[in-house]
């Protein structure tokens, strides 16, 4: 399978200028759309209240926040839906899930509600593309410009590179979708692997 790796020279990008300038773009993705790839199975959200809920060891704080995001997220996707485009996501699982994962899975499953496209890959399916190396953090917005997301040491959203050749663009986005199409979709997976599950432990956690 090919592997959906930015390829080529890139624009690294600090986080402010990465954030302004995926900013700029996302609002512009047209009909091909937004569509991610997340593989790393931990990350830090500094300022997320919800996350930091979940950080303290608050499990219900946590989801009780999640759930008070809904008018945000009918909103914003309102936004999206007017703007004329949808966003897609593949999120890659490993299990057993870590305690990040669980966290990030109930709030996807809220935006999935409100209109966000996302299947889960696990096992096989991630093996698949990862033969040669493992996969990156990947963002693709319309048909115009890419990004590898970059993370600090400690998980946390460090900037991005940003790639601009319609043919890697194209190339790339095409590879996600693949992946999207063979992923289970985010409902299922979370009906059977993950509503049940207890408290997370967060002895368990690592970036």
């Amino acid at each position: 399978m090919r592997s959906p790796q930015t390829r080529g020279p890139g624009l690294r990008l600090g986080l402010d200028d990465y954030m302004e300038d995926f900013d700029r773009y996302f609002w512009r993705s047209g009909p091909e759309g937004f569509w991610k790839l997340e593989r790393q199975q931990s990350f830090q959200e500094p300022g997320v209240q919800s996350w930091e809920a979940f950080r303290r060891g608050h499990w219900d704080e946590s989801l009780a926040l999640i759930e008070g995001q809904r008018s945000h997220y009918e909103e914003y996707f309102r936004r999206i839906t007017a703007s004329g485009f949808a966003l897609h996501r593949v999120r890659c699982v490993e299990e057993p899930i870590s305690p990040y994962l669980q966290w990030e899975l109930h709030l996807l499953r809220l935006k999935a509600q409100y209109g966000e496209d996302t299947r889960v890959l696990t096992g096989e399916g991630i093996r698949r593309y990862e033969a040669r190396h493992p996969l990156s953090e990947i963002v693709v917005l319309g048909s115009r410009v890419m990004y590898e997301v970059l993370y600090d040491d400690e998980g946390v959203l460090a900037g991005g590179i940003r790639f601009d050749d319609p043919h890697a663009v194209s190339e790339c986005r095409q590879t996600i979708q693949e992946m999207h199409r063979s992923g289970e979709p985010l409902d299922d997976f979370f009906g059977s692997h993950v509503a049940q599950l207890p408290p997370p432990d967060l002895t368990r956690e690592q970036v």
